[in-house]
């Protein structure tokens, strides 16, 4: 199969990268498998038993007044309680406590108790299942603990079913365009790398928050997460954002509705959302880190779908120059029997990913004809 046979190179190809297929998993696309694999996760969870996550927010009874009072650290690091034997319970449970303005403030979290059974404490935080509480996403797991697996694990994580499908519409609608146009390797790549760009965003902004608000007293700055540093992130929404925005790039003027309803533009579509994350993380709005963490994910679709030779180096486990192509397969330093040759292809191949087919002057596609003919030879 000769370079111009490939579908990542012709505009009129079937799509290698198309939508979820009925048949065999053999034949299904990268972005069928994504789909998958978060529906099988959810249902998975459904008969996982659940385990707590501490979002890192503590409460104690102050020993002279008797009232709850928030802690800024773990409460067995604190005061009278310091160095007793302590376990958490399993089971949430919500407490009033008096806020600061007068008024009354109800906290779902895990009881701290003595081992004869006495509450001394709250640990404010959740219930999850063990798949959950091993892969969410957290700045506490990911800095504290450098527990790096996070940042691909929490992708695949949904809280609830409305959850997972708005984020599988998502990938069904506008996954095969960008898969079709990356590749099914680069398209991995770029899917997890969109996600990871969402994890990474919120964690500088929760760290930010951190930092200003335990150590230097600040109460709140507009853009950064003041959340505890413990709240588990999770979802697809990041990478989705990140297809959402590749997808605005490669086909602005595609009609789309919008609840299946309002008509518009595919771009405007992605830019609207992309400004209403950032008045929500900027007002510090309901779900801000979630929010955050979509922004990160547009801007690296942003732009790895402009710089897809970027995604190379992922998934290039073989040497090949493009990696998502199963034919053509120029490796380094044997085209032409020189590496000049491979980086005059790679060149190329990234002007057409940018430009167009149409934009090669005559000369760029004859090197691309010699090029596709001697990896179709290796190939038969």
């Amino acid at each position: 199969m000769g370079l111009y046979d490939r579908d990542y190179i012709r505009a009129d190809g079937p799509p290698r990268g198309g939508g979820p297929s009925i048949g065999s998993p053999r034949t299904w696309s990268v972005n069928a498998w994504i789909i998958a694999i978060c529906v099988a996760v959810f249902v998975l969870e459904v008969f996982m038993p659940l385990q707590p996550i501490e979002t890192g927010l503590y409460w104690a009874v102050d020993q002279q007044t008797g009232e709850w009072v928030e802690l800024s650290d773990d409460p067995f690091r604190q005061g009278s309680i310091r160095n007793q034997q302590t376990t958490l319970g399993q089971e949430l449970v919500a407490l009033t406590i008096p806020a600061a303005d007068g008024g009354q403030k109800v906290v779902q979290g895990f009881p701290v108790s003595l081992p004869d059974g006495e509450v001394i404490g709250l640990a404010e935080g959740t219930m999850a299942s063990v798949i959950s509480y091993w892969f969410h996403f957290s700045t506490k797991k990911v800095i504290g603990g450098a527990e790096l697996w996070r940042l691909v694990g929490f992708q695949f994580l949904h809280a609830n079913e409305y959850h997972l499908l708005f984020n599988m519409v998502g990938l069904f609608f506008f996954g095969p365009l960008v898969e079709r146009y990356l590749g099914g390797k680069r398209y991995l790549a770029f899917y997890l790398l969109c996600g990871m760009f969402g994890a990474l965003l919120y964690l500088v902004l929760n760290l930010g928050g951190y930092v200003l608000s335990e150590m230097m007293g600040v109460a709140a700055v507009p853009g950064l997460l003041f959340n505890a540093t413990g709240t588990p992130l999770i979802g697809a929404s990041a990478g989705v954002f990140g297809v959402l925005m590749a997808g605005a790039y490669l086909a602005p003027d595609v009609r789309v509705l919008l609840f299946f309803v309002i008509p518009m533009r595919l771009a405007t579509l992605a830019w609207a959302l992309v400004i209403i994350s950032l008045l929500s993380v900027l007002w510090n709005l309901n779900n801000a880190g979630g929010e955050a963490a979509h922004l990160g994910g547009a801007a690296g679709g942003f732009y790895f779908i402009r710089h897809p030779q970027s995604l190379h180096g992922l998934f290039d486990f073989f040497g090949k120059v493009d990696p998502t192509s199963k034919h053509f397969a120029v490796r380094r330093g044997s085209s032409g029997g020189s590496s000049g040759g491979a980086t005059k292809v790679d060149r190329i191949l990234d002007k057409i990913s940018r430009k167009g087919l149409k934009s090669l002057t005559a000369r760029e596609k004859k090197i691309l004809e010699e090029a596709s003919r001697r990896g179709s030879d290796r190939n038969h």
